[in-house]
């Protein structure tokens, strides 16, 4: 992922003028090694060894330059926790390992998203290059040619049901890789509700209808409310309604939520 990291680090650059990027990362490694910070926590610090620098800009530079993980408590049940890191060698008490060959990593991305092309991995990933991985692999793959002969590869034993099967409706989280894994999101998303589920940097809570995005959805105190983005037929409704009802006995259970209409985006 570093080269990711790296590119990321290029649009922050005019921002650390006059900072050493090598002294900053030994001085962050120190820093969140001696006691895990916030990201404010470790730009106060960073500020203090480089007062002109832009204080935004020292912390994402710290991000980018060392492999920092969220130690716990992060995700908590039903709320948030405070984003506290560390570097993964600490974390994981041993040094990082030597880069392996992104041949693995390829695999496991097929295993979820497949089948996909070179570019679908690229995007989803941020990584370039990853062609010379996809034909070492070949002969352990098969491939096909979507509408617009863009060749696609897979896992031999993946399933790949008709194209006639059912897909019940499903709400997905903020960021979920369904809708960060391809380069071509048509699969999902069709076109006309591009963009609908983002505003800035916010992504909504979606909901998927015959396994394509067709509305947005919050929790709103005692209610489930769910933003659709075409008319649905009360049967389908139904459905909606049903699996909001099922996911929230997982998520809140023994509590009571009307599922309704509603606006998600203000």
């Amino acid at each position: 992922m570093q080269p990711a990291r790296d590119r990321e680090l290029n649009s922050f650059r005019k921002g650390l003028a006059g900072v050493c990027p090598d002294r900053l990362a030994a001085l962050a490694r120190e820093l969140v090694e001696a006691e895990p910070r916030t990201m404010g926590q470790l730009r106060e610090a960073l500020l203090k060894e480089w007062p002109d620098a832009d204080p935004g800009a020292l912390a994402v530079a710290a991000r980018c330059k060392l492999p920092l993980v969220q130690i716990t408590p992060r995700g908590l049940w039903g709320r948030s926790g405070q984003v506290t890191l560390t570097t993964a060698e600490h974390w994981l008490g041993r040094p990082a390992e030597p880069a392996p060959s992104p041949d693995g990593t390829v695999l496991r991305y097929l295993a979820a998203f497949g089948p996909a092309s070179v570019k679908d991995m690229q995007v989803w990933a941020g990584l370039t290059r990853l062609r010379e991985a996809f034909e070492r692999l070949r002969p352990r793959l098969v491939t096909f040619r979507d509408d617009n002969g863009v060749e696609l590869f897979d896992l031999p034993d993946a399933p790949r049901p008709d194209p006639d099967t059912p897909a019940p409706p499903r709400f997905l989280p903020e960021f979920d890789n369904l809708l960060l894994s391809h380069a071509d999101r048509t699969r999902v998303v069709p076109p006309e509700y591009r963009g609908r589920h983002w505003r800035g940097n916010i992504a909504y809570r979606t909901l998927l209808v015959d396994g394509f995005l067709a509305g947005l959805w919050r929790l709103d105190g005692d209610a489930l409310v769910i933003e659709t983005f075409g008319r649905l037929g009360r049967d389908r409704w139904e459905e909606v309604a049903a699996e909001g009802e099922r996911m929230l006995r997982v998520l809140h259970p023994g509590t009571a939520y009307d599922v309704r209409p509603g606006t998600v985006r203000g």
